[in-house]
């Protein structure tokens, strides 16, 4: 499935002489869009393959990689099982959008503590897992394995070689993995993590062997799943000006961050930008009853 580049026009980038795309991986479905689209393609295929009838995987409260997974079960009449980060969720999973998308898509939530969570890819664990659940498809955190970063190889396509640079916002990696196996030479790909801390440097060079690639770690807004009202602000004048929505959790910190850096001329000018839009719109509705709860502003949807 081929995506449409759409052009950006903003002032500063007139002025610094930048040529700026954005890949509307977004409109590809408005659950299973962008790299979730990518991420599950081979592995869906790969279960039905072999005869599976049930996804496994795991995921936050707001996580889209779960309500796409839900959904992709659902479409393929595959049975789906999150184990959801966080017991305290348990009573009140009701009150969460991205939950109850899941839930409306057939998806069982198994609860467990955050503490349980951060041992969920170890051998015991797993164990545990099939001793409850029987035979499934384990699917990882965010969908990131081979079969991922294999489908995430599909995003750019030939047209896209006329561009210098790439961007992605990263959350597990495998997103811009598959991106950088599928660069040319003269390309230089920059991840922006949505989360804090350098290990995504590993997890990244698992599955790639060229060096065209660079993070940069001070966009993330405090980490995972953080914002600021400058962000949210950016990300309503954004939409204003462009008519691109953009997700407060990944997209929106990436293109913030690029706009930052082109302000800072850290690209020559003349340089041509695709910049990979990874969808997660559904989060919106999420973060917004987060903020109203705050009493902060909130993103227009």
């Amino acid at each position: 499935m081929q995506t449409q580049n759409q052009k950006v026009d903003l002032p500063i980038l007139k002025e610094k002489q930048i040529s700026l795309y954005i890949k509307r991986e977004d409109l590809i479905h408005p659950l299973i869009s962008g790299n979730k689209y990518r991420k599950l393609k081979y592995n869906i295929l790969t279960a039905k393959e072999n005869h599976q009838n049930t996804l496994l995987t795991f995921g936050g409260a707001y996580s889209n990689h779960i309500a796409a997974t839900a959904f992709a079960g659902k479409k393929h009449g595959i049975k789906t099982i999150g184990i959801i980060r966080g017991e305290e969720l348990k009573e009140k999973w009701q009150n969460n959008a991205t939950l109850c998308l899941a839930k409306e898509h057939g998806m069982h939530f198994k609860f467990i503590s955050r503490q349980a969570y951060k041992t969920k890819d170890t051998p015991e664990f797993v164990k545990k897992l099939k001793a409850e659940f029987k035979d499934f498809y384990l699917l990882p955190e965010g969908g990131s394995n081979s079969l991922a970063v294999q489908g995430c190889e599909e995003i750019l396509t030939s047209k896209d070689s006329v561009f210098n640079v790439i961007t992605s916002a990263v959350g597990t990696g495998g997103t811009i993995a598959g991106i950088i196996n599928s660069t040319i030479t003269t390309q230089k790909v920059i991840g922006f993590p949505a989360l804090k801390g350098n290990f995504l440097q590993e997890d990244i060079r698992k599955f790639v062997t060229k060096i065209n690639w660079e993070l940069q770690n001070k966009y993330h807004f405090g980490g995972y799943g953080k914002v600021s009202p400058e962000l949210i602000k950016f990300i309503n004048t954004f939409k204003k000006e462009t008519n691109i929505p953009l997700d407060p959790i990944y997209t929106g910190k990436m293109v913030y961050g690029l706009i930052d850096m082109i302000n800072e001329d850290f690209f020559k000018p003349g340089t041509k930008i695709l910049a990979i839009h990874t969808g997660g719109l559904q989060g919106i509705k999420g973060m917004n009853a987060v903020l109203k709860k705050k009493n902060q502003l909130e993103i227009v949807e």
